[in-house]
């Protein structure tokens, strides 16, 4: 049951003053607003203690002082990877013994609680300093800027694994049983590699990339599947084309056959996947391949771009019109690792 508001010293007072002019309970809480329950158990208190005032609750006294408190509490801001174990022992040495399940209690009481912590590109000070200025130049582009863009990447794409990460219900001793098992195998069962672009309009094409990829193979990719997507989903003049700074992006070769094909490119800060929309139509992609179960390699690629076009249009829109919100966050952050 949720725990209720506590009525104020001077409503308890009211209610005690019109049952002395003689009111009846009924009449109390119709006037007042409150329950004929509450204003019944006020009076009877009133009665017998002649106070309205809730006396001092009972209860165990907090094992850890509030100096104590403070000091685990300093310990988790300055050191979020300090372990229970660490701060009993901190609590320890200065003279409290409690257990690890106190220490949690308490650090949970203040809005703390264990998870576990987050995998984000290393950000070097240089990479930092470039998301915070690439936020801060973008952050008054228009929103008809955003669906002008060709946002592209590459992504690994496994049989099994985290694409297959599923939760199931099941009985105490039921774990093994074939329905509520996820079936491995060494090596993950085999992956590919996918290129794939998209803009506020939908999906592009989907590639699937057969060999160790080179600067002369982007250029391919890019010719036979950005072009023509680009030309699928009418972009029309003047569109921009994203890409990150992996080599094969930067190469020398890919710079002239972007230039050669007129191709502007958007400048892209390092290390800023959570700048880059399509990281979310990747985890909707492996979302929507898992639930197939796709039986081999061959079968796995066939899937991908079925279910990669099936991507909803109305999706990337709301991707690419919700941008703003990634480089508020970004600079939010100080140029650090957003949520996104």
């Amino acid at each position: 049951m949720a725990k209720t508001k506590e009525l104020s010293k001077d409503t308890r007072d009211k209610i005690v003053h019109l049952h002395k002019v003689g009111k009846g309970y009924g009449e109390i809480a119709k006037q007042l607003g409150e329950k004929r329950s509450t204003v019944g158990a006020i009076i009877r208190k009133w009665k017998k203690l002649n106070m309205t005032v809730n006396l001092p609750r009972t209860g165990a006294p907090c094992k850890i002082s509030p100096r104590g408190v403070s000091m685990i509490l300093r310990k988790v801001r300055n050191q979020p990877r300090t372990t229970r174990g660490e701060l009993v022992n901190d609590l320890k040495r200065a003279g409290t013994t409690v257990s690890k399940v106190t220490v949690g209690n308490t650090l949970r009481r203040h809005g703390l609680k264990s998870c576990m912590a987050r995998k984000v590109p290393l950000l070097k000070p240089a990479h930092v300093k470039a998301r915070l200025k690439f936020a801060n130049d973008h952050m008054d582009d228009p929103e008809e800027s955003c669906e002008k863009v060709m946002w592209s990447d590459e992504t690994k794409m496994e049989r099994f694994g985290h694409n297959s990460t599923k939760r199931v219900w099941r009985k105490k001793n039921d774990e093994y049983h074939p329905k509520n098992t996820i079936p491995t195998v060494k090596h993950g069962g085999g992956s590919i590699m996918l290129w794939g672009c998209f803009s506020a309009h939908g999906t592009g094409r989907l590639h699937c990339i057969k060999e160790r990829m080179t600067g002369a193979m982007y250029c391919e990719i890019l010719g036979n599947n950005l072009l023509p997507s680009v030309r699928a989903l009418k972009m029309g003049r003047g569109w921009v084309f994203q890409h990150d700074n992996d080599p094969k992006h930067t190469a020398r070769i890919t710079k002239e056959w972007l230039c050669k094909k007129h191709i502007k490119v958007l400048a892209w800060p390092s290390q800023s996947p959570d700048l880059n929309p399509i990281e979310n139509l990747w985890r909707e992609l492996k979302l929507r391949v898992s639930q197939r179960q796709p039986r081999n390699l061959t079968d796995l690629e066939k899937i991908c771009v079925e279910e990669w076009a099936k991507i909803p249009p109305a999706v990337c829109a709301n991707l690419v019109k919700n941008y703003r919100k990634r480089l508020t966050s970004v600079i939010a952050n100080k140029g650090y690792c957003t949520k996104y």
